[in-house]
């Protein structure tokens, strides 16, 4: 259920926002998972947001902001905005293409990948401040340039003109889809801006189709909000997920999904969340950024029986993917598929010692690091080690091997404080 009020007029709205965004790009596509049809007894459908101009939705309501303030009377002559992800890039290439001046604030910690990245959407018609280390920094200092020098701040989703552009979406997915309305559409869910827009069309055009929103596990702040019936601020993000890592859904997109049930929100482990992208990678050749992921890994939550017969629209919100972060993404998702360990073994300090602790290994068991913490007493020392095998179970024979031998070791994988400071 959503907020039906002022309903009228937001379809028109949609529309023509629409077809202004034929002078940017062509309607991403929506394309029939064979792969994840097969896995689930549903026909998944998956609408390519990725495929944008700049990998992501977030020109949508970027383009649509922009169009709308420069058909007033009053039209704005400079833009600002803050943002060290897809805004930035988003706001970065309707600057060039509307040719106005913009300011893009970013964290002083922005990989240089991004900011550079950036620069070659907007060109000479931005320019990147980079200020403080964190995103409050960033947004503070913007809104100070917004107040000094006149130029209008662009949000990243609260706003309904933002929330209109982002909507254009859902009407793509009606016009494409092969056979009416989906049965089920999921929809990530950081800001709310898309969620917003996506569910307000539905209900201009009496969609049956069930929404259910994907929210990270470390940021889940639709979930709390509805559970708390007002907007609530999370204490702490983990920013793994980071296109969707919002400490408070947006006042605008909150008012207009505050009548949806907490339970249709789910909140995605960001460890089950990476075998996900790595799944995707290897399977069918598809590069997401972990926000991008999210609706996709969302499937999981869903028994076979719910999805059977079902269609079922995924909307794939991103694919700005650093590679220097996989090798993050791989250990995190086999961490979570359990085929990767570390342990803390109390290692005796004999000669022939290393060689009975490898006698121990099954033929796919891999030790694949091996770090000497401290020397805990005189005979003995404290040894990170890190295994990785080929099945789950492995492990269960392994430690009963360990047992057995009478190893002394502690299983730390799981132990976010351990785990931080040492692996």
């Amino acid at each position: 259920m959503v907020d039906n009020s002022g309903l009228a007029g937001f379809g028109t709205g949609v529309e023509e926002a629409a077809e202004a965004l034929r002078a940017l790009f062509a309607e991403t596509p929506l394309q029939e998972n064979a792969h994840l049809s097969r896995k689930t007894g549903a026909r998944v459908f998956l609408k390519r947001e990725d495929l944008t101009p700049v990998r992501s939705y977030k020109l949508r309501g970027a383009y649509n902001f922009f169009r709308k303030a420069l058909a007033r009377p009053d039209a704005p002559q400079s833009f600002v905005c803050a943002s060290a992800g897809n805004h930035a890039q988003g706001f970065a290439h309707v600057c060039r293409q509307m040719r106005k001046p913009g300011v893009i604030y970013m964290p002083v910690t922005t990989p240089r990948q991004k900011v550079d990245k950036t620069t070659t959407f907007g060109g000479e018609f931005i320019d990147i401040r980079l200020t403080g280390d964190f995103f409050d920094d960033c947004l503070a200092a913007a809104l100070a340039y917004a107040a000094e020098t006149g130029a209008l701040m662009v949000p990243p989703f609260d706003h309904p003109d933002i929330i209109e552009g982002q909507a254009t979406v859902a009407l793509e997915i009606a016009r494409q889809m092969p056979d009416g309305v989906p049965d089920l559409m999921l929809l990530p869910v950081g800001g709310g801006g898309l969620a917003a827009g996506v569910t307000r069309y539905g209900a201009v055009n009496d969609w049956s189709t069930r929404f259910v929103f994907a929210e990270p596990d470390g940021a889940p702040s639709l979930r709390r909000s509805l559970e708390a019936g007002r907007r609530v601020k999370l204490a702490r993000v983990d920013n793994f997920v980071d296109g969707a890592a919002v400490a408070e859904i947006g006042r605008e997109p909150f008012r207009r999904l505050k009548g949806f049930a907490a339970s249709d929100v789910r909140l995605v482990p960001e460890n089950r969340l990476c075998a996900t992208m790595i799944e995707m990678l290897n399977v069918e050749g598809v590069v997401l950024e972990p926000a991008g992921a999210l609706t996709i890994d969302t499937l999981k939550d869903f028994s076979r029986k719910e999805l059977k017969g079902k269609t079922v629209v995924a909307v794939v919100s991103g694919g700005n993917f650093d590679f220097e972060r996989l090798p993050d993404v791989k250990e995190r998702a086999l961490r979570f598929e359990g085929l990767k360990k570390y342990f803390v073994f109390r290692f005796p300090q004999r000669p022939g010692a290393l060689r009975d602790f490898l006698e121990l290994l099954g033929p796919e068991d891999d030790i694949v690091r091996f770090e000497y913490l401290k020397k805990s007493a005189r005979n003995f020392g404290s040894v990170l080690i890190g295994i990785e095998t080929r099945q789950k179970k492995n492990f269960a024979a392994l430690r009963k091997r360990f047992d057995q031998a009478g190893w002394s070791y502690q299983d730390i994988t799981d132990n976010e404080v351990l785990a931080g400071f040492i692996i």
